[in-house]
């Protein structure tokens, strides 16, 4: 599976400091957990790429008129 697959997996998402001054994703899906921490500066690089990849996808959802795309 590539990033540009659909997929029927569903998943928890929770993000939150830890108590060490990290961040932590935590990812719960069909009975795993995957906690991933960050130091704060990698955790705003990941934001910033989310942030891009949002930006992507909300102009490729848009036609050159800025109406929406039917899929």
């Amino acid at each position: 599976m590539g990033i540009d697959s659909e997929s029927d997996v569903t998943a928890n998402l929770q993000i939150g400091p830890t108590s060490l001054g990290m961040v932590r994703i935590f990812v719960e899906a069909a009975g795993v957990e995957i906690p991933m921490d960050f130091d704060p500066d990698e955790a705003e690089e990941i934001a910033d790429e989310i942030r891009a990849a949002a930006a992507r996808a909300r102009a490729s959802a848009l036609k050159g008129d800025g109406t929406p795309r039917k899929s």
